[in-house]
């Protein structure tokens, strides 16, 4: 198969970081760019999230919201009292955001 050469521009620390890297682990940085190359093609998909920061934010606050409802659930198992009213679920999200406003 044919090959071409690709150009990309990183500061000097960077690059010397990345070769320093490759070597530890026994390959050379065109190794580790084609791998990465492969992979995302191979997957359909970036190795990594990318993410705006608000959109971290949101998930975070999901995040909590949902832990703060399982929380609930495991306490309403506990007491024998299953059913949660709408209004102490929201409490309990509120009380997410709240915290995590504080952080």
């Amino acid at each position: 198969m044919e090959t071409i050469n690709i150009t990309v521009r990183v500061d000097k620390e960077t690059k010397r970081d990345f070769d320093t890297f490759c070597e530890n682990v026994g390959i050379n940085a065109t190794a580790a760019v084609n791998m990465f190359i492969k992979a995302v093609l191979r997957t359909r998909e970036l190795p990594f999230m990318v993410t705006d920061s608000g959109e971290q934010e949101k998930r975070a606050y999901g995040v909590r919201a949902v832990e703060a409802i399982k929380r609930m659930r495991e306490a309403s198992a506990f007491t024998g009292n299953s059913d949660l009213s709408l209004n102490e679920i929201n409490a309990e999200i509120e009380a997410a955001r709240q915290e995590a406003r504080m952080q």
